[in-house]
């Protein structure tokens, strides 16, 4: 998936130009199971900063009639690498693009749009036999970036496929650290941490393709940052200890496949009004001057700010053996702490920016701190403002519910 042509690169407004050549190419991958009932699912990996819901729904759609995949049976995660191309107009507010140059954008991503569908419909036909195990690694370069020495989670949750003959087919591991070793100096394509990650697990197993799901990493940055030489450091970090699981002894995955999926709504607090919104219109500041124009379109057009905000969730579950779940936008550490506390950490996997990327998804604690995780970050998101103190609470609740109804099905 990486551009043939110079593009915006995603995720840092303080870029003025778009990109120079590449340092690392960017890639999609698609991996297929199927449990002996015929059950089904297919996870995508991609190197960009995430997958708007606009684009999700698009590839669901087409997937589902083509192939007869079930929305909770695909699953479309993104390493948020802040080295690859802006996809459709997502953090908008933030780059200072022409028209022409949103243009390019709206063409690579319905290219992306198509290469992603046929990718799946690839990865189905090269269904063959196949074992699944389930292990854990560490990795030590995660490091809170709101308060030294805050939470963190240094797990490497590792999912390996082997053919008949023992041989790796495929990998799938993760990691809860934000994709920025590469800052917003860095003009070349690349897959940050993550790529370098996948490239030496695909060179130390020939014949292997290596997946990267992005955990919890909201609030979560790589320590240190700053350079090509790091993030090669970082990455071979990270694939040493994929590697170092494997090379232990792992659960055997052999439970029915199952999924859930539910888009539910998860609320703002009180938005701004329009007396607000035209005073931040006349701001210094042209990230919230544009926040404000957009805000006020949207004022004139619907009459109303959003109060709520469509939230996918999305479980995979293995059995008693492994379950997997997928988590929407900028999860801060918090969660998958709390969900490895009250569902148990052993068999429990939990994945961030999976299905749409909005904003961040804050905790009460983080809400209640404020700073850029907390609300800052959701002008760049266009969005009407931080979210409810109830945040938190709807999202665990409805992960518990989804569950309870898989587990008794």
């Amino acid at each position: 998936m990486t551009p043939e042509h110079p593009v915006w690169l995603a995720g840092y407004s303080a870029r003025t130009k778009p990109s120079e050549g590449t340092a690392q190419g960017l890639f999609a991958k698609a991996l297929a199971l199927e449990d002996p009932s015929g059950n089904r699912v297919v996870l995508v990996t991609a190197d960009m900063l995430g997958f708007p819901a606009a684009l999700s729904r698009r590839v669901a759609e087409r997937v589902q009639q083509k192939y007869q995949l079930p929305r909770q049976n695909l699953m479309l995660s993104a390493s948020h690498t802040h080295s690859g191309p802006v996809v459709s107009r997502m953090l908008a507010v933030a780059y200072d693009m022409s028209d022409e140059q949103w243009l390019a954008v709206d063409r690579y991503t319905s290219e992306l749009e198509d290469r992603i569908v046929s990718l799946v419909g690839k990865a189905i036909q090269d269904l063959v036999p196949a074992r699944l195990s389930f292990g854990r690694g560490e990795a030590g370069f995660a490091a809170n970036r709101r308060k030294a020495g805050g939470p963190v989670d240094h797990d490497v949750p590792v999912l390996r496929i082997e053919g008949e003959k023992g041989n790796v087919r495929a990998v799938v591991f993760g990691y809860a650290c934000h994709n920025v070793t590469l800052d917003g100096d860095f003009y070349q394509c690349h897959g940050d941490y993550a790529g370098v990650a996948q490239e030496w697990l695909e060179s130390r197993y020939s014949g292997t393709l290596a997946f990267f799901v992005a955990g919890c990493g909201g609030d979560i940055n790589p320590k240190p940052r700053g350079s090509l030489a790091i993030a090669r450091e970082h990455g071979e970090a990270l694939g040493k200890a994929v590697d170092r699981a494997m090379s232990r002894s792992m659960l055997k995955v052999r439970g029915t496949l199952r999924s859930a999926w539910e888009v539910f709504p998860v609320r703002f607090a009180v938005p701004p009004d329009r007396e607000e919104l035209q005073t931040r219109r006349a701001s210094n500041d042209k990230f919230i001057r544009r926040h404000a124009q957009e805000m006020l379109k949207i004022l004139d057009r619907d009459g109303r700010l959003p109060i709520e905000y469509p939230y996918p969730l999305q479980i995979w579950w293995f059995g008693a053996d492994l379950t997997l779940v997928a988590l929407a936008g900028e999860v801060v550490v918090d969660y998958t702490l709390r969900l490895k506390r009250e569902i148990g950490g052993q068999n429990l996997w939990v994945a961030a920016y999976c299905n749409d990327v909005f904003g961040y998804v804050p905790s009460l604690r983080i809400l209640r701190e404020g700073g850029y995780e907390g609300g800052g970050a959701m002008i760049y998101y266009v969005q009407p403002g931080p979210f409810d103190s109830s945040i938190e609470e709807t999202i665990i609740r409805k992960v518990h519910q989804l569950l309870k109804g898989i587990d008794t099905k």
